[in-house]
């Protein structure tokens, strides 16, 4: 049982749902990203999803594309990522999600690439464009060195394939609340508590629920259906924005406060 799932024990028992937050490695520069994580599990976050950027981040909209971007310009690498995640461990030992595309894991090495994952202090990743179907390698690898294989399931979905995913994720099963891309959204689908039953009916895994969730009243809504809330684009613009208009120490408190509304509401 690693931290992931040890986590996910302990809320059941007290009647919380995960706070899961997203950011991305290097945005708008490492030093903060070592700083935000800390900040962020010292303000509730359950896990944390650390984005290792990509040139072409398939599922991500505009706002994730835009920190990609920013962190590569910066000199966010795979080798640089691992060192990051290495100084965010020494400080907490708040579980770690990576978020990654295949092609860096693929060219880095499947092996190696777990191997300093695992070093480094990462306790599970996401793969977006990793398919079930293709994934029995990464699997196996990731398997031998304790890494939670996390797919995800999308409202359209066939129940035949939702029952192959949630027999291969470890971790959690990471639900996707739209069709589409990442970013926040005003409303949700009115369909999603349905969707994540569905998924529910098939499994006993934690299942959280990402893309599009953004204000302490969506999570209030979720907390009921979902073992775990994943915010991401709303937590990026955020620094970004507040990192332009009032530097670095502002910047890690507004998000860090915001981080402490969200948690809040997933206390039921």
């Amino acid at each position: 049982m690693n931290r992931i799932e040890k986590r996910f024990k302990r809320l059941r028992k007290k009647g919380e749902a995960a706070l899961i937050p997203f950011v991305t490695a290097g945005d708008p520069k490492k030093e903060i990203t070592e700083r935000l994580v800390v900040e962020m599990a010292r303000n509730g976050a359950d896990i944390i999803e650390l984005g290792l950027p990509f040139s072409d981040p398939l599922a991500d909209g505009p706002t994730i594309q835009a920190a990609s971007f920013r962190a590569l310009k910066g000199g966010m690498n795979t080798g640089a990522y691992f060192e990051l995640v290495h100084k965010i461990r020494e400080k907490t030992d708040c579980p770690l999600v990576l978020m990654g595309y295949y092609n860096p894991i693929l060219k880095f090495g499947l092996k190696d690439f777990a191997r300093r994952a695992n070093e480094a202090g990462i306790d599970g990743t996401i793969i977006p464009d990793l398919p079930l179907e293709e994934a029995s390698e990464w699997m196996k690898v990731a398997r031998s060195f304790d890494l939670s294989n996390i797919f995800l399931v999308a409202p359209n979905t066939p129940s035949e394939r939702i029952k192959r995913i949630v027999k291969a994720s470890t971790g959690f099963i990471y639900y996707v609340s739209v069709l589409g891309i990442t970013g926040a959204r005003a409303e949700l689908p009115r369909e999603l508590s349905k969707g994540l039953e569905r998924v529910h009916f098939f499994t006993k895994k934690p299942v959280a629920v990402g893309f599009g969730i953004s204000r302490p009243e969506q999570v209030e809504g979720l907390r009921e259906v979902a073992d775990g809330i994943i915010v991401g684009s709303a937590i990026v613009k955020m620094l970004s924005e507040v990192y332009e208009k009032k530097g670095e120490d502002e910047a890690i408190k507004e998000v860090g406060r915001f981080v402490g509304k969200l948690k809040e509401a997933t206390r039921r």
